[in-house]
Parts: structure tokens; C-alpha cells; sequence
């Protein structure tokens, strides 16, 4: 098979460091550099599934005053975690990154177990489409870097009891979502008012993104969020380009020389007086 020069470069460099010490690093190469794109979508579909947990998405809804809330504070997470990720969480910039964050958190009574499980839609939802979507398959290393990367993220935040390793915080979510999941119209209200986003594209592409959509998603979470499923002919189209668009990545792409800027605005600690 033809490859474009240096496509594995940074792989090879991935697999050479220690995760258990260089975690943020490897996860930075990841993110920024071999898998941007997809990156940004498994970080998506993991918010969304915070809308299928009531107590998850009643704060998130904002006493249903406005969805405008909800599309704030995704791009708040973003510029959080990207930030994060740009710096890693020992630098200054990653420390001011946790202590908003804690702000921005601590005027909810929020539970252990639900700041656990959003911790955990920053992993698996990801971890789950980089593997069947990317341009290639993640190494051990990254997916044992992407959970060390959080899993720090999380213990910064003050998060309790978050499992040792990737598999057992893999089996607490799932069975976590299984006792958990159920529909409430602030979460039907979410994945509406998100959905709408789609909107924004250009018309021509509006209705084939919007009958695409629920193809990402599995039927136990469109049934709670109030999805109906997409015609078999749209998961099959969204299959296959998804499918050359990884070839494509693959063996034509040219390995990227900077990295993804995502987004990189300054952080500003949220004012007390103004909680959207």
C-alpha cells in the first residue's frame, strides 16, 4: 500500500514514549496532529450523551430557559479541554483551565457519580469513534493516555473513587448509563435544540445531515433524547463515507505540520454575577 511520506511518523514517536508518565504529551500528538477531526467529534458525542442522565441534563437545560445556555457551555467545555490539551494539565495555563472549571462547577450540588459519568463521556464515546472511524486504529498507548489524560483532569477537579484502569471505568459507565439513562423533556429539549445547529450548514446539506444524525448514535439513547432512527439507505451512506473518508486520510493525507488550533481563545474566569 502507497502512503504519503511521514504518515506514521508520529505514530512510531507515540509508541516510543511511556504513557504512564508522558500520557498528556501522547494525547496532545493525538488530538492536535494524527487525529483532530475525529477527536472533535468523539468529544461531541460524548456531550450529547450527558443529555440521556436527568440530573446531567436539568443543569445543563438551565431551568429551560434557553437552549442558547447549553451551545455556551460546550463551547466553554471546548475551550477548556483544548486549552488542556495545548498546555497539559501541569502548566500554568492548564492550572487556570481546572480552576475555572471548578468555578464554573461549583455552583451546582452536583453528584460523585454524575461528575464521574461526564468525566467518562470525555473518554469512551471517543475512544469508541477513534477506533472504528480514524484514519488508523489507536495504539495501546494513546488509549491508556486518553484515560490517564482525564482521569488527572478529574482527580485536579476534587472527583472521587475514579476507577484504576481503563477497562474497570469502562464497565462502571456502561452499567452507570444502563441504571441511569432515561427521557425528560429538558434532555429531548437538548438534543432538539443541539440538533438545530445542523441548521447553520449550507441548506442544500441540512436535510441529509439531519436524517444522517441519529445513524451515530445508538437506539437505547435516540429512544431516550427522543430521536427517531435514520432509513437504512442513510446509515449505509454514512458508513461508507465515513469508510473513504478513512482511506482517503489514510493513504493520500499528508501528515500535519502544525497543529490543529481547534480553540485556542483566551480563558476568562466565568463572573459569579452572570451563571450562563
Amino acid at each position: 500500500m502507497l502512503y504519503r511520506t511521514g504518515r506514521f511518523t508520529r505514530l512510531a514517536e507515540i509508541q516510543a514514549m511511556d504513557p504512564a508518565t508522558e500520557y498528556s504529551a501522547i494525547y496532545r500528538i493525538t488530538a492536535l496532529f494524527d487525529l483532530p477531526s475525529d477527536v472533535r467529534t468523539g468529544l461531541l458525542l460524548g456531550f450529547w450523551r450527558t443529555f440521556a442522565v436527568p440530573a446531567v441534563a436539568e443543569i445543563l437545560y438551565g431551568t429551560g430557559k434557553s437552549i442558547n445556555r447549553t451551545r455556551k457551555r460546550a463551547d466553554d467545555t471546548a475551550l477548556i479541554i483544548y486549552n488542556l490539551i495545548h498546555h497539559g494539565t501541569n502548566s500554568p495555563e492548564g492550572a487556570e483551565a481546572i480552576r475555572i472549571m471548578n468555578a464554573i462547577h461549583s455552583r451546582w450540588n452536583i453528584r460523585e457519580e454524575d461528575y464521574l459519568y461526564v468525566l467518562g463521556t470525555f473518554i469512551f464515546p471517543q475512544v469508541d469513534w477513534l477506533q472504528r472511524h480514524g484514519w488508523r486504529s489507536l495504539c495501546c498507548h494513546e488509549k491508556e493516555s486518553i484515560y490517564l489524560f482525564y482521569r488527572d483532569i478529574g482527580t485536579r477537579m476534587g472527583i472521587m473513587e475514579i476507577p484504576g484502569t481503563f477497562e474497570e471505568y469502562k464497565s462502571w459507565y456502561i452499567a452507570f448509563e444502563a441504571k441511569n439513562f432515561a427521557s425528560t423533556p429538558a434532555g429531548i429539549e437538548l438534543m432538539k435544540g443541539t440538533r438545530d445547529l445542523l441548521n447553520k450548514m449550507p441548506a442544500w446539506l441540512v436535510p441529509l445531515a439531519q436524517r444522517m444524525l441519529p445513524a451515530l448514535l445508538d437506539e437505547k439513547y435516540r429512544t431516550v433524547v427522543g430521536l427517531e432512527g435514520s432509513p437504512r439507505w442513510a446509515t449505509r451512506l454514512l458508513n461508507g463515507l465515513l469508510w473513504v473518508r478513512a482511506k482517503a486520510l489514510r493513504h493520500a493525507a499528508a501528515p500535519r505540520v502544525l497543529p490543529d488550533r481547534a480553540d485556542m481563545r483566551r480563558l476568562r474566569r466565568p463572573s459569579s454575577a452572570n451563571p450562563s
